[in-house]
């Protein structure tokens, strides 16, 4: 049995945030086959079954980064948290950054999760995060925090250097940029390669291969543990770099293209 391991924005999805029917018909494919087929995202869950085609699809979902984990039957798995204590902590430091913040929790996200941002001018940005009152969300009964993003705008990237510099090193935690402009702060459990072995063990599974496809840094945990790493064609050099093979990007099928021609896994369907 192989292991499929799939980011979703930038890999699965095309620009406009669709999988198309060719990508969807070789995850299909895969399953049919006998193979296991897991979404790695950092999206959280509420953000991943808000796309249509994945509503009705049993496989795996990994959000967040791999801070919590669901089975192909929607049932919690686990779950990694940042503790309110080092959130406190983190928290004065961001914003002393000057950075936007996000904080995934399991009340939502607040003010927002990132996939309802990409289209935000940089004031609508200021004025979302300035506005929001963050110590509402510390009054909320049973808090559990997964992660916080630090967001700048694209022409403040050197922001993204500080805020690492600032967090290296201070706390267990785990940082990785899905896009340039931010930093993904989860515990240092969650880690969407740990996430892969974790759930292995836990279902009792022996992979005979994992094959990771992914185009942001925080899929390169995924390559860590993958045998075979396949990043997209959009992917930043550095992700590059780290694959062992490159695919087309994802608004020309990449995932199945690399499924059908450069692993040559086949499948029924041809892709164009």
């Amino acid at each position: 049995m192989k292991c499929f391991s799939i980011d979703l924005d930038g890999t699965l999805l095309n620009s406009e945030h669709d999988i198309t029917e060719a990508n969807l018909q070789t995850i299909n494919e895969l399953r049919e086959q006998g193979h296991t087929v897991i979404l790695n995202t950092g999206r959280a869950y509420a953000d991943v079954i808000k796309i249509e085609a994945l509503q009705n699809l049993e496989i795996p979902i990994f959000c967040v980064n791999g801070s919590v984990l669901f089975s192909e039957k929607r049932e919690l798995l686990y779950e990694a948290t940042i503790s309110i204590e080092t959130y406190n902590e983190l928290f004065p430091i961001l914003k002393g950054l000057g950075v936007g913040i996000l904080v995934y929790t399991n009340y939502g996200g607040f003010p927002s999760t990132l996939p309802p941002l990409h289209k935000k001018s940089k004031e609508e940005l200021k004025t979302l995060f300035e506005e929001f009152n963050y110590n509402e969300i510390l009054e909320k009964d049973q808090l559990k925090i997964y992660k916080l993003i630090a967001l700048t705008h694209h022409d403040e990237l050197e922001k993204v250097e500080e805020v690492k510099k600032a967090l290296e090193g201070k706390f267990d935690i785990s940082m990785a940029s899905s896009f340039p402009n931010n930093v993904e702060i989860t515990s240092n459990e969650a880690h969407k390669g740990k996430a892969l072995l974790r759930y292995q063990k836990m279902m009792n599974l022996n992979f005979e291969e994992i094959i990771a496809f992914g185009d942001g840094g925080n899929d390169l945990a995924m390559f860590e543990v993958a045998t075979t790493s396949v990043a997209m064609a959009n992917a930043p050099l550095l992700v590059q770099q780290k694959a062992d093979i490159i695919t087309k990007s994802n608004d020309e099928d990449g995932f199945a293209h690399a499924v059908r021609h450069l692993l040559n896994l086949h499948t029924e369907a041809v892709v164009k």
